[in-house]
């Protein structure tokens, strides 16, 4: 892929990813006299970023989408053939928006309970970490923020989180170092089996790694899988899930919110960036190894979903649901899935980052998130009510909100590429409506009683707060084409990667291009009913 500089901004990135960071030392260097400062400085530093993301969302270009922009590198570690080198094309940008305006609002909803200082100053690194994260193009660099994620989330969970918190930061953290440690000894391992191969000096450059395509086919099938557990551990895909639900549950609102959001889309973005892109005859081999994995969490998260009895619980386990889809869109390998899957990556964080801050206000209000307990919450809190069904019919999936669009174009790519498979997690869609629906209903309808009666309703600064997400998921529901076409020519540079580099594979053909509107996709949905030619061969291919 090529590369373009910021000609008005050279550092826009480096700029992005360093004032949280900043703002954290700042933090530190703060006293402890001064509590009333603390949140005001964090606000600052990470709406400077927020800023700064959205001028690059304004600059980027659509027509180069498939090339790295705002692209600057610097060398770090010359011996190692390390460097600085960070871009964005179509497949991180609105990850990369979505990460930089979710902080300032996380930070704005949610209080610190106590040690503001700390909590704050974490909050920042945490943000610094994940901006480095999807705009890295060198992998020990990409490595080194994939991990430094994990110590503000470790401390957030443990120092602010409620219940078995000690349990669920341990479990988090060990889940997820053990997948990365694999990854670490891959990408040396790649590192230096790439320059032994070519000839030439060690380095770790993503696009050169990438491009040269040097190593033995079964040597990139072995590195294929240690990266793709570590990305499956953070994702997480079934059977690598379990660390999610207790995370989740006890961590503050803040940092489920972040970690729902942001954080899970490590892990769907590595599989992509890194996963299709240095490894495109292992991705292809192991795909329907990933879409069957990818189809057994959609289903067993959305039935665990619908048996829990904690409102927070529920939330985890749908995302358990949602991001199977995002994986089997990513391996259906066609313009139509991976288009999907980077959509609703961005679907999956709006939708779900909101639900999380919402079941925080309810449990700030009723000290409890127990289903049973809660009840008719629609009569003393409307506004809560709307906002919350809103919210949860995005992430059902109902045409006009955001999650529809990225739920229909996986769902079309997969059935051009595994039709059964497809079916099967269509049905995820139906148990989707069952449990967010039911625990809807079990919530906010029937009679208020109690404590319940006294809730208030949405405060002006939740409103506030809340106005962005509602924003985004009707834009993003009626209006998608913006963002799909920045993000389809990534698409198409990576299908075409994939192409170029493995013998005899072709992209499982979609009955009809993917297209940028809603009345356009739900013509393409008739047709594909009406023309099942490009299906029957994509499986007779795929």
């Amino acid at each position: 892929m090529s590369a373009l500089a910021s000609t008005s901004f050279p550092a826009a990135l480096t700029v992005l990813v360093l004032v949280p960071a900043a703002g954290a030392l700042v933090l530190l260097a703060m006293p402890r006299t001064r509590p009333d400062l603390f949140k005001p400085v964090a606000l600052v530093a990470s709406t400077v970023s927020a800023a700064l993301a959205v001028w690059m969302l304004a600059e980027f270009d659509a027509g180069s989408a498939a090339a790295f922009q705002f692209w600057q590198q610097y060398e770090w570690i010359t011996g190692w053939g390390v460097s600085w080198q960070v871009g964005v094309d179509g497949l991180s940008l609105f990850l990369v928006v979505m990460t930089a305006l979710i902080f300032p609002l996380a930070i704005v909803g949610v209080d610190a309970e106590h040690s503001p200082k700390p909590y704050y100053a974490w909050m920042l690194m945490l943000e610094a970490g994940c901006l480095g994260t999807f705009v890295a193009l060198d992998l020990v660099m990409f490595f080194v923020f994939f991990e430094i994620v994990l110590v503000p989330m470790y401390f957030l969970i443990g120092g602010w989180g409620h219940g078995r918190r000690a349990y669920a930061a341990t479990k988090f953290f060990l889940f997820t170092m053990f997948g990365s440690a694999l990854m670490l000894v891959a990408i040396v391992a790649l590192a230096f089996l790439h320059s032994s191969a070519s000839g030439g000096p060690v380095t770790f450059d993503l696009t050169a790694i990438a491009e040269s395509q040097v190593l033995a086919t079964n040597t990139a099938r072995w590195l294929f899988l240690a990266f793709a557990l570590a990305f499956a551990v953070k994702v997480p895909l079934f059977p690598v899930h379990t660390w999610l639900p207790d995370a989740h549950t006890n961590a503050p609102t803040a940092g489920s919110v972040i970690l729902a959001a942001v954080m899970l889309k490590l892990g769907t973005y590595g599989l992509v960036r890194f996963g299709l892109y240095l490894f495109p005859e292992a991705s292809v081999y192991f795909a329907p190894l990933m879409i069957t994995l990818g189809v057994i969490g959609i289903i067993y998260g959305a039935i665990a979903a619908a048996m829990q009895r904690d409102l927070k619980r529920l939330v985890a386990y749908s995302s358990v649901a949602h991001l199977g889809f995002i994986v089997i869109g990513t391996f259906a390998l066609n313009t139509e899935g991976l288009t999907g899957g980077v959509l609703q990556m961005v679907n999956h964080g709006v939708s779900t980052g909101a639900l999380f801050l919402l079941v925080g206000m309810i449990y700030e209000r009723r000290h409890t998130r127990e289903i049973s307990e809660l009840g008719g919450l629609q009569k003393p809190a409307p506004l809560l009510a709307a906002v919350f069904m809103v919210v949860m019919l995005s992430s059902v999936g109902l045409p006009g909100l955001n999650g529809f669009v990225g739920e229909l174009l996986v769902l079309l790519g997969a059935f051009n590429a595994h039709r059964w498979w497809a079916v099967v997690a269509a049905a995820g869609v139906i148990l989707a409506a069952v449990y967010l629906l039911w625990a809807y209903q079990r919530v906010f309808h029937g009679p208020a009683s109690g404590a319940n009666a006294e809730t208030p309703d949405l405060r002006w600064r939740e409103g506030l707060v809340m106005v962005p997400f509602i924003a985004a998921i009707v834009f993003m529901g009626v209006y998608p084409k913006p963002v799909i076409e920045r993000i389809e020519p990534a698409v198409d540079a990576i299908i075409a990667h994939v192409e170029d580099n493995v013998s005899g594979f072709t992209e499982p053909v979609a009955d009809v291009h993917p297209s940028v509107s809603i009345d356009d996709l739900a013509r393409s949905m008739d047709m594909a009913d009406h023309n099942g030619s490009g299906a029957e061969h994509s499986e007779d291919g795929g």
